[in-house]
C-alpha cells in the first residue's frame, strides 16, 4: 500500500508515520519540505490551490492520511479566509482528488464542531452548531469530504496533546515552572486524548476495516474539565520528576478569561459507534496522561 501522508510534522502527523509504517511505504509531506528531525521530505502548501490535487495525481497513492489543519481557534477568529481554506476549500480539493483516483481519504475534525450545550457526550450523528470560526470551517471541511463521494475515514477528536507540538500539555509544564500560581477555567469538559493513540487508533481501525467508510468519534474515554486536567499535569509532571513543585492551579469561570472565540462548554465525544465498528477503545484520559508523561521522561533521558 502507498500512502500519503500530509502534515507530517504536526503532532497527530508525526505519530501517523509511526503507527502507518507497518502498513505500506509512506511519503511524507510538509509545509516547509522539511520533517522535524530536519530531513527532507516532499513539500506541499495547502494554501495554494490545485497544487493537492496535482501531488494525487501524480503519486496516485492508496490512502491519503491528512493531519493538516489550521487549529489556533482565536486566531482564526482574525484570518477566517486562511482557516477556511486550510480547513475546507484544501480539504475539498483533496476529496477530489482522492475520488477521482480512488484513493481513500483519512481525515481528523474536531469537537468544536458541536454547540457545547448538551448534557450528555455528542453523537456522530447529533446536530452541528459551531460557535466559532474554526468550528465552522471543520465543519465545511466535513461537508466537502463527504461531498466528494471519496471512501473516508472521518475522526472527530478533541483536546489533543502530546511530548510534541503546541498544546496544553507543554504549555502548562512550561508556565508551572515559573509560577506559584495558575488560573484555568473550569467550566469547559472534554476529553483529552494524546495524539499517539490517535495515530495508533487509526492504522488499527484501517487495518481491521479498510472497506469502512464514514464519520466517527475518536477521543480517550472519560471526561475532566482544563482546570482538573492541568492539576492532574503537575501531580504526574512533579511525581515524575518533569518539575521540584506543583503550582496552585484556581479554578476560574470561561467569563473570567475572555477570548476572541467562543468554546463548547460540553464537548465530550461519544465513541460507541467506533468501538462497535472497530473494537477498539482508547483508555481513560488519566492512562493516556500518565503514558505521556513517561514518554516524556524517556524523552529527556536520551
Amino acid at each position: 500500500m502507498s500512502i500519503l501522508l500530509l502534515g507530517a510534522d504536526g503532532q497527530v502527523g508525526y505519530e501517523l508515520q509511526r503507527a502507518f509504517a507497518p502498513l505500506g511505504k509512506i511519503e511524507a509531506c510538509t509545509i516547509s519540505g522539511r520533517l522535524p528531525d530536519g530531513s527532507a521530505c516532499t513539500q506541499i502548501d495547502f494554501t495554494h490551490a490545485g497544487s493537492l490535487a496535482c501531488l494525487v495525481a501524480q503519486r496516485r497513492p492508496t490512502l491519503v492520511l491528512n493531519a493538516v489543519a489550521h487549529t489556533q481557534v482565536d486566531r482564526a477568529e482574525d484570518e477566517p479566509e486562511l482557516a477556511q481554506r486550510i480547513n475546507a476549500d484544501a480539504v475539498g480539493e483533496l476529496a477530489q482528488a482522492c475520488a477521482a483516483h480512488d484513493a481513500k481519504l483519512v481525515h481528523y475534525s474536531t469537537d468544536y464542531v458541536f454547540g457545547g450545550d448538551g448534557s450528555r457526550p455528542w453523537r456522530e450523528d447529533d446536530a452541528t452548531a459551531p460557535l466559532g470560526v474554526y468550528g465552522r470551517s471543520k465543519l465545511a471541511g466535513e461537508e466537502a469530504v463527504r461531498a466528494s463521494g471519496c471512501r473516508h475515514l472521518l475522526l472527530r477528536t478533541a483536546w489533543v496533546y502530546g511530548v510534541r507540538g503546541s498544546n496544553f500539555l507543554r504549555t502548562m509544564l512550561r508556565v508551572g515552572a515559573s509560577r506559584d500560581e495558575l488560573t484555568v477555567v473550569a467550566d469547559q469538559i472534554g476529553s483529552p486524548t494524546p495524539a499517539r493513540q490517535i495515530a495508533a487508533a487509526t492504522a488499527l481501525a484501517h487495518a481491521r476495516r479498510p472497506e469502512a467508510s464514514g464519520t466517527w468519534h475518536l477521543v480517550a474515554d472519560g471526561q475532566c474539565s482544563w482546570h482538573e486536567f492541568a492539576t492532574a499535569i503537575f501531580t504526574r509532571a512533579v511525581a515524575a520528576g518533569l518539575l521540584e513543585r506543583a503550582p496552585r492551579v484556581r479554578a476560574i469561570a470561561s467569563t473570567d478569561y475572555p477570548t476572541k472565540a467562543r468554546r463548547p462548554a460540553y464537548s465530550r465525544l461519544d465513541t460507541s459507534r467506533f468501538a462497535d465498528d472497530f473494537r477498539l477503545q482508547l483508555p481513560d484520559w488519566r492512562e493516556g496522561l500518565a503514558q505521556v508523561i513517561a514518554e516524556w521522561v524517556e524523552a529527556r533521558a536520551a
